[in-house]
C-alpha cells in the first residue's frame, strides 16, 4: 500500500475544500512572525515543503515581501491553487523528502503540515538533509500534529473531504534531538490546541530551529 499516493489522491480531490478552510491561518501568526523576525538576510531564499494551496506562503509575504519563496508540493491541483494566490513565487512538483533536488542552498526551509504525511524515519532524515540544503545560520520551521508514534493509522482528512489518510503523529522528544545532533539550535518551541469535534483537541506542534 502507498500512503504517500493514497495521500496525493486525497489532497488533489480536497484541495479546494482545504484552501477555503485553511487560507486563514490566525492561529499560527505567532510562530509564522517568529521564523520571519528570525531570518534576518533580505531577499532571503525560501523553501516551503508540502505548501498546499500556498495559504503559508501567502502570509509570510506579508510579513516579508522581500522573501524569494520556493513553494512545492506533490498534489497538482494544491499547486494550481498556490500558483493563483501567489502569483509572485515559483512552485513545483516536488516530493517533501527530496529536499537535495533543488541543489542549491537556502535561508529557511519551512515544513507547514507536511510531516502528518510522512514516517519517523523519512522526518529524520529530512532533518538531517536539511542541515545541508541551509546556509549558515539559516532557519527551519516545523509544524506537525502531536502524539506518540504509535497512534499513527488512516484519518479522515482535516478538510472533511475525501477518502482516509494515513496520517503519522510525531513527538517532540525525537523531534527535537534530531534537530541537535544535526546542529541546530532551537529558538522556539510551542503547541496549538485544534479544535477536534469528535474528542479532545489536537496538538499541533511547532518548532523552529536555527542551523549553526
Amino acid at each position: 500500500m502507498d500512503k504517500t499516493k493514497i495521500a496525493i489522491e486525497v489532497f488533489d480531490k480536497a484541495a479546494e475544500a482545504y484552501q477555503e478552510k485553511f487560507m486563514d491561518l490566525k492561529n499560527y501568526h505567532a510562530s509564522f512572525d517568529v521564523f520571519c523576525e528570525s531570518v534576518k538576510k533580505e531577499n532571503a531564499e525560501i523553501l516551503e515543503l508540502g505548501c498546499g494551496p500556498g495559504n503559508i506562503t501567502k502570509y509570510l509575504f506579508t510579513k516579508r515581501p522581500d522573501f524569494k519563496i520556493l513553494g512545492t508540493d506533490l498534489a497538482p491541483r494544491m499547486l494550481q491553487l498556490a500558483r493563483i494566490n501567489n502569483p509572485s513565487a515559483a512552485f513545483e512538483l516536488m516530493d517533501c523528502r527530496d529536499i537535495l533536488k533543488p541543489a542549491k542552498k537556502f535561508d529557511g526551509l519551512v515544513f507547514g503540515f507536511c510531516f502528518p504525511y510522512i514516517s519517523k524515519e523519512d522526518v529524520i532524515q529530512i532533518i538531517s538533509d536539511a542541515k545541508k540544503v541551509l546556509t549558515e545560520k539559516g532557519i527551519i520551521y516545523i509544524s506537525t500534529m502531536e502524539d506518540d508514534y504509535s497512534k499513527s493509522d488512516f484519518k479522515l482528512p482535516s478538510s472533511g473531504v475525501g477518502p482516509a489518510a494515513f496520517i503519522y503523529y510525531h513527538q517532540a522528544d525525537y523531534l527535537t534531538a534530531a534537530l541537535i545532533e544535526n546542529d541546530f539550535e532551537i529558538i522556539n518551541l510551542s503547541r496549538v490546541d485544534y479544535p477536534n469535534p469528535e474528542g479532545p483537541p489536537t496538538i499541533d506542534l511547532i518548532l523552529i530551529a536555527r542551523r549553526k
